[in-house]
């Protein structure tokens, strides 16, 4: 963990100062933006030289400064929001259910009331611009016994119930799309051109959405309209014009003005939102350098090698990782420090501490991917690898475990006899508890129960060997990483495995039909495929700072290394990545692993991490290929497994 004087060093000194600034230019960009809503609600065809003069007499009235304070003060709260709840791993819910979760959370619910206030406030910033019968929300009226009263402005009611409206459409949607996540590009631009290119995309997506929000809001004020008018009444006693004619029905609802009025304000609204929080990802995501080696001891703390081994805040590790990666391709000066020794001892401290912590992710990657891939594997989702085609992770990973902490697990194979023998006995023996199915889920297989029935004693061929051919029948769901005569235990015994011909009883035809209802109903809410593969590779962006950041040190070390510290390492960093790229291939075998989501264009949420998946495999396979076209046959010399060397052989063919 971060120590406290580490974290506020950081969070004071860059993060906080960059959401300043970024505060700072959305309350500077609001004025020019509320000219244009001022001349977009009041402009008329007929009239243009007359609605320029009222516009400009607008600008310059006491309400319209008072609404100026009250939106700067509304901008300020959004960018401290944006600050409290951005993320640079995105929160992904594998379910339906998990999602909704995250809709009631109590943290989400208190942003989304900020949010209803916000957009009030808003809304009645835009009122008093607008004028004429927006301004106020009670107007004298006279009753039928001739006695002035208080009447309620129904079209001030509902354009405030529509800026309470869009606040929670937009909270809502920020859960729904992730747009509290922060995502770095992949080309460093300034910040001008950034915000320049992105303006167009603000704008079209404020337009777009305010127009999707301003439909559904008409639809719910149509049919529960009359509740907040009621309580309105009631609490400000204010009375219903009889002459008036309700706003809660289809022909007082149909007013184009009134629908064009809501629709500017709802974009005027979610535009000041959006442009704040596009300030606050280019400022947040700028590069940020930080020193390689220092001098002093004090220092220390502030430079590369010793950021990168943090784990708090996630910020500062991802801007370390960012600035590895451009440092390793564009500063030769710097790629010097990395690669020289220390004074006195000579010890190559930099590049043992860099190397490390980049080859540690990568293998905490790696055994992330095997662990998806054998618990897939063993709810039956997924089809086994063949006998020939195994691997030994033990042997891949035995050139790594110098330097990658924690290691991968390794695999082990559970026969269905371990299976039978534990069900039968009433215990499970350690080894094989953690792999044990859950037989009462709703996606296990059919086959899988068949195949953990316990073997009754009764039957004819309990204890008799049976024929080869209803062995090889039996389905294997289990890939495995050793024999499991390498693990210590005997071989599986052909007479605990039993086959479709020998289940003892059926399943009536009522009761397969009911467990195939139950699976296609609750699949869809328990499990997203697709959602759970994003998960997996949330944070991949990191990985592929470090695949970046070690290939091209590596090829850079083949002219700049004078002191031949990487070579040294040279065989875990190949051994690692070849892990790596295997456990991805088999990844992008499962089912939805391959499939490209469609991207948005009508929304803020940064869709980034959904691709992740791609980018890494990307990068994987072009950081094995910087290597070995630069070092070439020079690998041949390189101590490697025969499985890695027949392997690194394809890409030194251009065979991958």
């Amino acid at each position: 963990m971060f120590s406290n004087a580490q974290s506020c060093w950081f969070i004071r000194k860059v993060i906080c100062w960059r959401a300043a600034a970024s505060i700072a230019w959305a309350v500077l960009l609001l004025p020019p933006s509320t000219v244009i809503f001022v001349i977009l609600s009041k402009f008329s065809l007929l009239h243009p030289i007359q609605t320029l003069s009222e516009c400009f007499s607008l600008l310059t009235s006491a309400s319209i400064i008072f609404s100026f304070i009250l939106l700067c003060g509304v901008i300020i709260m959004v960018g401290f929001l944006n600050f409290e709840y951005y993320t640079v791993i995105p929160t992904i819910a594998c379910s339906k259910i998990a999602l909704f979760g995250q809709l009631l959370h109590p943290r989400q619910l208190i942003n989304s009331l900020v949010h209803c206030i916000m957009g009030v406030i808003v809304a009645w910033c835009s009122a008093v611009t607008i004028g004429f019968r927006y301004e106020t929300l009670g107007y004298p009226c006279a009753q039928n016994n001739g006695y002035p009263q208080m009447c309620l402005n129904e079209y001030h009611l509902i354009l405030l119930m529509a800026g309470a409206f869009v606040g929670f459409s937009h909270s809502l949607l920020g859960v729904i799309h992730n747009m509290n996540y922060v995502s770095f590009h992949t080309v460093q631009q300034y910040k001008y051109l950034r915000f320049k290119g992105s303006l167009p995309l603000v704008v079209k997506c404020s337009a777009t959405q305010a127009l999707y929000s301003v439909r559904n809001y008409i639809v719910v004020y149509y049919f529960l309209g009359y509740i907040p008018r009621a309580w309105i009444c009631k609490t400000l006693n204010l009375h219903l014009d009889s002459s008036a004619h309700p706003l809660d029905s289809i022909a007082g609802l149909l007013d184009l003005s009134l629908l064009y009025h809501i629709w500017i304000s709802a974009t005027f609204l979610l535009f000041t939102w959006y442009m704040t929080l596009l300030l606050f990802r280019i400022f947040l995501t700028e590069g940020y350098s930080f020193p390689v080696q220092s001098s002093f001891t004090e220092d220390v703390d502030h430079c590369l090698p010793k950021v990168l081994t943090e784990k708090q805040p996630m910020i500062l590790k991802y801007l370390a990782l960012q600035d590895l990666a451009l440092l390793s391709q564009h500063s030769p000066s710097r790629r010097c420090e990395v690669f020289s020794l220390s004074q006195p001892g000579g010890h190559p401290h930099n590049w043992n501490a860099i190397s490390k912590e980049c080859l540690s992710l990568l293998a905490d990657l790696t055994q992330r991917l095997v662990a998806y891939h054998e618990t897939v594997a063993t709810n039956g989702r997924a089809k086994s690898l063949s006998s020939g085609s195994e691997r030994k992770i033990s042997s891949e990973t035995s050139g790594t475990e110098d330097l990658m902490s924690p290691r991968p697990t390794l695999l082990m194979k559970t026969p269905a006899s371990v299976f039978a023998r534990s069900i039968a006995g009433g215990q499970q023996s350690p080894l094989t508890a953690p792999f044990t199915p859950d037989l009462d889920s709703p996606f296990a297989s059919p086959a899988l129960r068949r195949l953990a029935s316990p073997v009754e004693q009764g039957l004819p061929w309990y204890g008799t060997v049976q024929s080869p051919h209803i062995m090889r029948r039996a389905p294997k769901l289990w890939t495995t990483s050793t024999d499991s005569h390498v693990n210590g235990s005997p071989p599986p015994s052909p007479a605990s495995v039993p086959s479709d011909k020998q289940e003892p009883s059926k399943p009536s035809f009522l009761a397969q039909f009911l467990q195939n209802r139950k699976e296609q109903v609750l699949k869809p809410c328990l499990t997203l495929p697709e959602a759970s593969s994003q998960a997996l590779f949330a944070d991949s962006q990191a990985h592929i700072w470090a695949l970046e950041g070690l290939s091209c040190l590596v090829q850079a070390s083949f002219s700049e290394d004078q002191f031949g510290v990487i070579q040294t390492t040279l065989p875990s960093i190949l051994s690692c990545m070849l892990v790596l790229q295997e456990a991805v291939d088999r990844h992008f075998k499962l089912p939805h692993a391959s499939s490209k989501p469609v991207r948005s264009t009508s929304s803020m949420g940064d869709s980034t991490y959904k691709t992740l998946r791609f980018a890494l495999r990307a990068t994987l396979k072009t950081a094995i290929y910087r290597i070995t076209t630069t070092f070439g046959d020079h690998l041949n010399a390189v101590q490697l497994s025969a499985d890695h060397r027949k392997r690194l052989q394809q890409f030194l063919e251009y065979k991958e």
